[in-house]
């Protein structure tokens, strides 16, 4: 519960995610990342959810952002991202405005929803040029101003804060396009059609809190039973019963990422039936998935709603992460 408390993650933890390279999973080895395929990393984010769901987000989002490294100039991405605490933090809204000068822009803005922003080693946002023209922006921390405005149902600890700027100058080599590639660094993931490689990320991290609020849902009923309490034996089989159908979405989810990645790797290009379908899966199976724990916490008594409680902690964590707007049934 101390990191709902203090709203961040603690040093050793977040140490912890440097040396084991979670926010460089999808960096090439030679700058000091793991460069794992897509249905890997997921597993990864998966697992660090189970453990802890802000960690688990905070794992998704930061590795994300390593999706941008080849459309970085070479030089720059080298320097950017070969530092052991290498994160990015931002927003691909483009809420800011951007003014054309000789050699780069003046930027200012807002974005919203900034995951890691207390850490982060540099930041990236959209902006609109005066000719229309959507550019993404690479701002250092001295030229971003934090507002801490965070303060949700759960996930409190991923200081998802708004960021400012106002009246930065940014070179032209600080600034990039999604589409134009700058350098030899991509890799297959790299390639991979962005809004699936997205679901796929936050759809592996609900999936990990809810394995978490089963295990601690699994732990009160035993305790519960083994006090003799004869009410938790229906929630008993309920729980059961839930946690098979959970499981089933969970397995159904990595079928077919890894069908979608298979295709990929061998030079297919997903066509957007194949894209919508993915798409629909995630929404309606996590849909399912949340019911299925609601329908749950109904039978769990006082330990479900008392905000010290970690199962209440857990709960609140994954209705949060499960509002981002690339999996909420919209």
């Amino acid at each position: 519960m101390y990191i709902d408390y203090s709203g961040g993650i603690p040093d050793t933890l977040l140490q912890w995610l440097y040396e084991e390279k979670l926010f460089k999973l999808f960096i090439p080895e030679e700058l000091g990342g793991r460069m794992l395929d897509l249905p890997a990393a997921l597993r990864v984010f998966q697992k660090v959810s189970e453990t802890e769901g802000n960690m688990g987000w905070l794992t998704a989002i930061g590795s994300g952002g390593g999706m941008f490294i080849p459309n970085i100039e070479k030089s720059l991405a080298e320097q950017l991202f070969k530092d052991e605490k290498a994160v990015i933090a931002g927003s691909g809204y483009p809420n800011g405005k951007a003014r054309k000068i000789d050699g780069g822009y003046i930027v200012s803005g807002e974005w919203k929803y900034c995951s890691g922003s207390p850490f982060a080693s540099f930041y990236t946002a959209n902006s609109q040029t005066e000719e229309g023209e959507i550019r993404s922006f690479i701002f250092m921390p001295h030229q971003v101003e934090i507002i801490e405005d965070w303060n949700a149902l759960g996930l409190r600890g991923t200081g998802s804060h708004t960021i400012r700027v106002r009246n930065a100058l940014v070179s032209d080599e600080y600034t990039f396009k999604l589409d134009v590639p700058k350098n030899e660094y991509a890799g297959p993931v790299h390639r991979f059609p962005f809004l699936p490689f997205s679901q796929a990320s936050f759809m592996s991290v609900c999936l990990g809190i809810t394995m978490h609020f089963y295990q601690e849902a699994r732990q009160i009923v035993k305790r519960r039973i083994k006090n003799d309490d004869t009410r938790f034996r229906p929630v008993d089989l309920l729980l059961t019963e839930q946690e098979t159908i959970f499981q089933q979405k969970v397995d159904t989810f990595y079928t077919e990422i890894e069908r979608l990645w298979n295709l990929h790797v061998q030079g297919n290009s997903l066509s957007e039936k194949e894209i919508n379908q993915f798409s629909k899966m995630c929404k309606e199976d996590l849909q399912l998935v949340i019911q299925g724990v609601d329908t749950l916490m109904r039978y769990l008594g006082m330990d479900a709603i008392m905000e010290t409680s970690s199962l209440n902690k857990i709960w609140r964590d994954l209705h949060t992460a499960s509002q981002h707007a690339f999996i909420t049934p919209l």
